[in-house]
C-alpha cells in the first residue's frame, strides 16, 4: 500500500535552499526525489508558449491534466523538450507561483504527485507537501530562512548562469511571492502543525541536511 511507504515532506518558500536540501536527503536515504515545483513550472511554461491566461484556473486545469511531462535522469521534458533550464527562468517561476493559487490546478496536479510515492521511500518538496499532498508524512520539515539571505542566494544563482538581476527588485519580488504563496485561499504555504522549522539563514547546505536526516533517524528512517 502506497500508505505505508514513508515519507519525507519538506515544505518553504522560494529561495529556502529545500530543494537542494530534499534531493541531498533523497540520495543518503536512498529514496526517490519529487520536486513538485517542477509540476507547476511546467504548467506555467505551458501556458507562456501557448498563450493561455495565467489568471484562468479552468485552462490551466486542462493543461495541468493533459500534460505531457518527463522526469529522468534529473533533466524535465515537456512535450519531448528538454526544458530543465527554461523552467527555471524567472518569468516562469513568478508565472509558477500565480498558476499554483488556483484550486482546479493543485486538485489536477495531485494524484500525479501522489503517484512519486514509491518503495523504498519518498522525499518531496514543495509548498503543501506536509499539509495537503503526504499530511501521513512520516517526518515534516519546514525550511525557511530571511527573505534578504533568500534574495541574496537568488542573485548569486543568476549571476552564476551569466544573468545580470537587480537584487533589490529579486528582494521585491520574493516578498510578493511569499505574501501571494502565504495568502492563497487554498493550500496556503504554512509549517505543518507537527513539523519541525530549520531556519538555514546560517546554516551551510551540509547543516541543514543533517538536521532533516537527524529528524529522519529519530523517526526510525535508515541513514
Amino acid at each position: 500500500m502506497p500508505e505505508a511507504v514513508p515519507v519525507v515532506a519538506v515544505d518553504g518558500p522560494a529561495a529556502s535552499g529545500k530543494g537542494t536540501i530534499a534531493e541531498r536527503v533523497a540520495t543518503v536515504l536512498g529514496y526517490r526525489y519529487l520536486d513538485s515545483g517542477a509540476l507547476y513550472r511546467l504548467v506555467a511554461l505551458k501556458a507562456l508558449r501557448s498563450g493561455a491566461d495565467i489568471d484562468d484556473p479552468v485552462a490551466l486545469a486542462a493543461l495541468a491534466r493533459g500534460l505531457d511531462a518527463t522526469f529522468a535522469g534529473g533533466r524535465l521534458g515537456l512535450d519531448g523538450e528538454d526544458v530543465t533550464e527554461a523552467v527555471r527562468d524567472e518569468a516562469v517561476s513568478a508565472a509558477a507561483s500565480r498558476v499554483a493559487v488556483h484550486a482546479p490546478v493543485r486538485t489536477a496536479l495531485l494524484e500525479r504527485q501522489r503517484a512519486f510515492r514509491v518503495p523504498p521511500g519518498l522525499v518531496a518538496d514543495g509548498r503543501d507537501m506536509g499539509t495537503v499532498v503526504f499530511p501521513d508524512a512520516t517526518v515534516k520539515v519546514f525550511v525557511t530562512a530571511s527573505a534578504d539571505e533568500r534574495a541574496r542566494r537568488r542573485h548569486r544563482q543568476l549571476a552564476q548562469r551569466g544573468i545580470d538581476v537587480n537584487i533589490q527588485s529579486l528582494l521585491h519580488d520574493i516578498r510578493e511571492r511569499d505574501a501571494r504563496d502565504g495568502s492563497r485561499a487554498v493550500a496556503p504555504l504554512v509549517p505543518a502543525a507537527d513539523a519541525a522549522v530549520v531556519d538555514t539563514t546560517e546554516l551551510t547546505i551540509d547543516a541543514a541536511v543533517q538536521a532533516v536526516l537527524a529528524r529522519a533517524r529519530a523517526a526510525g528512517l535508515a541513514a
